[in-house]
């Protein structure tokens, strides 16, 4: 019983941080920084 809730527990949380780092939008997070051009006018990728 209790090695179930463990295992569906790391599951989740697995499953919850995947969701997060791949499929959320990134711009629910951004807290209005808006685009930063530390880099440099032009596009060069670094960021």
């Amino acid at each position: 019983m209790i090695q179930q809730v463990l295992a569906y527990g790391t599951v989740l949380i697995a499953v919850g941080y995947l969701v997060w780092k791949f499929l959320l939008p990134k711009s629910l997070f951004s807290k209005g920084k808006g685009n930063s051009h530390s880099c440099g006018s032009d596009n060069c990728g670094c960021n």
